[in-house]
């Protein structure tokens, strides 16, 4: 099956467990997957048969940025969810990184898979 990415997709979030970090924004870091049949595009030459990696980019950003969470992994289902209802995929793959997130670590993170029932 086809599949189209987006790599290093930045949205600051507040986000985390402790009071201090909704204070001011962090960054969060995305990689995602999609499960996309691309052949009407491939012939096509259209847009509109084709996953809009710029709309979704935007849509995603949008979500995470317009609310505080907790965890990256509440992020993260959202995310899917987002992408799986509003984009029509068959499954996607959402990998957040959260870099502020540990001294020690150049970051931490999740990846979760979802696919459509």
């Amino acid at each position: 099956m086809d599949k189209v990415f987006v790599k290093g997709l930045r949205a600051d979030a507040y986000i985390g467990v402790y009071e201090w970090e909704h204070e001011q924004t962090q960054p969060l870091y995305f990689d995602l997957t999609m499960t996309w049949d691309q052949t009407a595009a491939g012939v096509s030459d259209a847009l509109e048969d084709a996953l809009d990696y710029d709309t979704l980019s935007k849509a995603v950003i949008k979500l995470v940025e317009e609310r505080p969470r907790q965890l990256i992994e509440t992020v993260a289902a959202e995310v899917a969810q987002l992408i799986l209802s509003e984009f029509h995929v068959s499954e996607v793959t959402v990998r957040v990184e959260k870099p502020q997130a540990v001294a020690a670590a150049s970051t931490v993170g999740v990846e979760i898979t979802r696919s459509q029932h």
